[in-house]
């Protein structure tokens, strides 16, 4: 793995980060069923629109492309309107959305409502956008299930298009990203569960709507909302795993209120991979009180050594921000990060070097008090000597901790304390960690500021 002089790249983009955040993403607009693409570096978020905060029912009259350089400040760039593609009209029902790239353009799909799915074409990810087919692109006779709730999945240069509730199908598209390459086929799911199916009974309704696939590892996960199955192949069959919410995901206050079968239900996403760190993009309702007027939160993802999914946090801090307050930061929770690889510790994750200088970068701390240490839980399994050096991205780098050190082998988290330079308001980390005269590796645990 190449990291040469990337110290300056994790640099650059820390320095992007301006504000501080938290989940929802983008608060008391309606924003939901979010599907999330990183194109040319910039993260834009494809979705739904719940129109009012009033709606006594499912209004969603146009759907939204948003842009962030960060995760943190999201700028809406494009509106799509139902009058401006086949359906020609004014619509009430602009139901869950996706986009896919290739050649240069690219191609936004929209559900009509629960039946049909439509496609525009743009110049760039947020258009503008041209009907190119003058009718659905998977009409409501296409196959048993109905077609809407589609996600688009990219795999060594093919597209497939999947859609669908209660049983999903799937099919690759041709070239022209337009029209299918081959008859949508039934993804067999072995032993489903969902929101109306939590004991595996209801054959009537095993699964959701929103399906979305997605790959880590050579393995593929097909979701539908928090529930997944894995396989080895785009095809399937699939088997249920498991599902990445549970009663301990949740923070005070976002537990509730939720969907009418409990917090499993209504969580529409998609899962996405940006500077070697993944995460999940799904909707809640917890800050508003009102199911038909949701938001979009993002969790980060970590993947078990069996390739299973942890369960994630539910919470107002969300991703790309952190609380020097916070009792402990993870380092698994990093905004980018080189030379490093996720790997489980007890019942949580570490990262692991595997370069002889690596690098994390954790963005827009938000510091609220005195700190002049920073407290390190750090694991040397070969042991070996390693230095540490902290700098802090502002109008300059600027050095502000370092410390070199050795541990003895051990498979128990050792602590090691390093003294700062003054910090205040908010800071952006990079951590850069070296072995000296060693090829052992170090794995980071978590950290916390002290006074």
């Amino acid at each position: 793995m190449k990291i040469i002089n990337l110290t300056y790249s994790l640099i650059f983009f820390c320095s992007i980060i301006e504000s501080y955040s938290q989940n929802p993403i983008v608060p008391n607009q309606g924003l939901n069923d979010p599907h999330i693409h990183i194109f040319k570096d910039t993260a834009y978020v494809y979705a739904s629109h719940d129109k009012s905060a009033d709606n006594k029912e499912f209004v969603m009259e146009d759907w939204w492309v948003w842009s962030s350089p960060d995760l943190v400040n999201w700028t809406k760039r494009s509106v799509l309107n139902p009058k401006d593609t086949y359906i020609g009209k004014d619509f009430q029902s602009c139901w869950a959305t996706d986009v896919g790239q290739k050649n240069g353009k690219y191609y936004w799909y929209f559900s009509e409502s629960n039946q049909q799915t439509g496609v525009v074409v743009g110049d760039s990810p947020v258009g503008p956008w041209k009907e190119p087919l003058g009718k659905p692109l998977l009409t409501s006779d296409l196959t048993p299930t109905d077609e809407y709730d589609m996600a688009i999945f990219e795999d060594d240069g093919v597209h497939y298009i999947i859609f669908g509730v209660w049983d999903y199908y799937i099919a690759k598209l041709n070239d022209d990203m337009i029209s299918l390459a081959e008859t949508p086929r039934k993804i067999v799911i072995t032993n489903p569960r969902g929101p109306y199916n939590l004991d595996g009974k209801n054959l009537e309704k095993p699964t959701d709507d929103k399906p979305f696939l997605h790959k880590y590892n050579n393995k593929y996960y097909l979701s539908w909302g928090c529930f997944y199955a894995m396989s080895d192949n785009v095809y399937g069959p699939y088997d249920y795993k498991d599902v990445i919410i549970n009663k301990e995901s949740f923070a005070k206050g976002y537990d509730a209120p939720t969907w009418p079968t409990g917090f499993l239900q209504g969580r529409h996403g998609s899962f996405f991979e940006w500077h070697n760190q993944w995460y999940y993009a799904y909707c809640d309702m917890s800050q508003t009180g009102n199911r038909y007027f949701r938001d979009t939160f993002i969790s980060y993802i970590h993947y078990k050594d069996n390739g299973e999914i942890a369960p994630i946090r539910v919470d107002g801090v969300g991703v790309a921000n952190y609380l020097a307050s916070s009792t402990s930061i993870e380092f698994e929770d990093y905004f980018k990060s080189d030379g490093f690889v996720k790997k489980e510790f007890q019942n949580g994750f570490v990262v692991e070097t595997i370069a002889k200088k690596s690098y994390l970068c954790f963005p827009n701390i938000k510091v609220d008090r005195d700190y002049t240490k920073l407290k390190l839980r750090l694991i040397a399994p070969m042991g070996g000597r390693f230095l540490i050096s902290i700098h802090q991205k502002q109008d300059n780098k600027q050095l502000i901790g370092k410390k070199q050190f050795e541990l003895k082998p051990s498979i128990k988290s050792e602590e090691i304390v390093i003294d700062l330079k003054s910090i205040q308001d908010k800071v952006d980390f990079i951590f850069t960690i070296e072995t000296i005269n060693n090829s052992n590796k170090l794995q980071l645990d978590s950290y916390s500021f002290i006074r």
